[in-house]
């Protein structure tokens, strides 16, 4: 796991110090060594976190000509056979690195590589003889990769934060602001930050000598098949997947931990990891000392119990939490306003503290159909089409209600039109064989998982040096789990069906078909009182409220807020677009303390 950034000048050669600024902009992601490549207009730097090969790994790595050159961030899984078919066709490898191996199958059978690459990645390859610059990122969008371009010249990296030095003015995109507000975060191809765009989940993109783009989603989930299988067909295919899975995600020359929070997914990684491992498995979760706020420290507790773990359980107060935000927004710098980036957050800093390598049950739900969204009845379903055509009654809840579009500016409310249209453009991609829960999966594997769930997962970990591996994510288990019949994903209001189902050689019907409340934080609880009067203050000050949101309207919310009504979370949301801001658009993008008040960092 690291980070990666470049650009291309038409009319002027690399800066090396330019680079070495975008890569102090990732040491986060890469604490354990930085390397740079410049040669005429392309530049390319890259931060390591040494997972595989710690001694030989160093990026930038090339071909034996050196007619390549590739930085990339992930993991090639199945790197060990990848290497061995090479080296029957002859190529020479220099390292011990799984990313090596990119450099050598792109040698031998360019971009359709792609699709023989087993893993979490983004890369770029500058390809010297041909004068092209190739970005590449994993089918799933398990690890992210952003771009921009201009007349003159195109930039790439990881994160945002690391383009800042060169984008001049930086100005938000009013669309993804848009898209931000009423979803809690941006969908591809949009970002907050105008002019900087998403590469999509399994997507290539090549740059030639004069600045032409080519793109290419050389993966989707649309390759899935619906699948005809019985239960017992569909247990026996899955135990030799799911074990091929495990095994190839446990290559690491470093110790691995699992986040383990009691639910179905997390449990099931502990059962399999532990069976493997040659030592006692790392777990760790979290939860409030406060019993009034659910949480799942017992439920772990016992399955920690149950599959011989060294555990560790952190109870965290809700002030500790809070004094995190301002970190946990520059952390993630692609916004989102999920509450879980807080707790996570804190469990990567303290697992981080022993491991670099963390497993978690993420793609789950998405996979397998756990969300009760999927189980709406047909009445629900008919109210939101009615309202809102075009995505099947799916996905119409916005988080600001048609009385608060008064809050948004003109320009604001004009780009607030369309905020639902990846959502309807992904509900009408599928083929008609397709069913509607199969539709369903499909919108959130397109939009919420890789522009939410993940960037939680990457960036909450990566902040702290640690990466983060997510098994129910090999497209070979996605292309299962949403090609299963409907009947073995849902049973009345059973979500996740034939995942409990194969689950019960190890845990009981009781720990795997209790109902999951998830750990809740009390974003609520903390906007009232005190608390509720410093947001006022902080929002006022803030020129990025200011310039995109009418004051009585905020004030409309703060004032609904403090009668007890509960308008958190857009307040929430409003919060974290002014600590965004002023990292991002008022300042240079540099990280804050890891604690601190946020009303107080605003108002600073």
């Amino acid at each position: 796991m690291c980070g990666i950034a470049g650009y291309y000048l038409k009319t002027s050669d690399a800066d090396r110090t330019r680079l070495e600024e975008m890569a102090r902009r990732l040491a986060h992601r890469g604490p354990d060594g930085q390397g740079l490549h410049a040669m005429g207009g392309v530049g390319l730097a890259h931060t390591r976190l040494a997972i595989i090969d710690l001694a030989g790994g160093a990026q930038p790595l090339y071909n034996e000509d050196r007619n390549l050159c590739l930085i990339a961030n992930g993991e090639i899984y199945n790197y060990l056979e990848l290497r061995r078919e090479l080296e029957k066709l002859g190529h020479h490898f220099i390292t011990h690195s799984d990313c090596e191996t990119i450099l050598h199958a792109y040698e031998t059978w360019g971009e359709a590589s792609l699709e023989r690459l087993h893993g979490m990645f983004a890369f770029a390859l500058h390809d010297i003889r041909h004068q092209e610059l190739l970005l590449a990122r994993d089918r799933l969008g398990i690890k992210p990769l952003y771009f921009s371009q201009t007349p003159d010249s195109f930039s790439f990296a990881s994160e945002l934060k690391a383009l800042l030095p060169l984008l001049g003015r930086p100005e938000v995109d009013p669309v993804g602001l848009g898209q931000y507000l009423q979803n809690n975060f941006t969908c591809a191809p949009h970002t907050l930050l105008a002019g900087v765009s998403k590469l999509r989940p399994g997507e290539w993109l090549k740059l030639d000598a004069n600045g032409s783009v080519r793109r290419q989603r050389y993966w989707s989930p649309l390759h899935t098949t619906p699948l005809d299988l019985t239960l017992a067909d569909a247990l026996e295919r899955f135990d030799t997947l799911i074990e091929q899975v495990i095994e190839i995600h446990l290559r690491s020359d470093v110790p691995c931990g699992l986040f383990l929070s009691g639910g179905v997914d997390s449990s099931l990684l502990a059962a399999l990891i532990t069976r493997r491992a040659p030592e006692p498995l790392r777990t760790f979760s979290i939860g409030f000392p406060d019993t009034s706020v659910h949480n799942e420290l017992a439920a772990a507790a016992a399955v920690a119990a149950q599959c011989g773990t060294r555990h560790t359980a952190y109870e965290a107060r809700a002030e500790e939490l809070l004094e995190r935000l301002p970190h946990v927004v520059w952390a993630a710098d692609d916004l989102t306003a999920d509450y879980a980036n807080l707790p996570v957050s804190l469990l990567a800093e303290r697992a981080g503290a022993e491991i670099k390598v963390v497993f978690s049950g993420e793609g789950g739900d998405e996979v397998f159909a756990g969300y009760g969204r999927y189980r709406a009845n047909f009445l629900k379903r008919l109210l939101g089409q009615l309202r809102y055509p075009g995505s099947g009654g799916f996905r119409t809840g916005g988080m600001f209600s048609n009385e608060a579009i008064s809050l948004f500016r003109p320009e604001l409310a004009h780009a607030l039109r369309d905020w639902r249209a990846p959502f309807a453009q992904a509900w009408n991609e599928p083929p008609p064989t397709w069913s509607r829960l199969m539709r369903m999966q499909y919108v959130d594997l397109e939009t919420w998982l890789p522009d939410d769930l993940l960037i939680k997962a990457d960036r909450m970990l990566m902040a702290w040096g640690v990466e983060g591996r997510v098994p129910f994510l090999d497209h070979r288990l996605v292309e299962f789990g949403l090609g299963l019949p409907d009947a073995l994903k849902i049973e009345g209001r059973n979500g996740k069906r034939f995942l409990k189902l194969w689950g019960e050689r190890f845990f009981s019907k009781a720990q795997l078909w209790s109902r999951k409340k998830g750990f809740t934080v009390p974003v609520r609880d903390w906007l009232r009182g005190e608390r509720l009067a410093d947001l006022d203050r902080a929002l006022r000050a803030s020129p990025g409220i200011t310039a995109w949101f009418e004051p009585a309207a905020v004030r409309g919310l703060i004032e609904r807020q403090r009668q007890r009504g509960d308008r958190s979370g857009p307040l929430w949301a409003l919060l974290n677009f002014a600590i965004w801001h002023r990292l991002m658009v008022e300042s240079d993008g540099d990280a804050p303390p890891a604690r601190q008040d946020p009303f107080g960092y605003l108002l600073g």
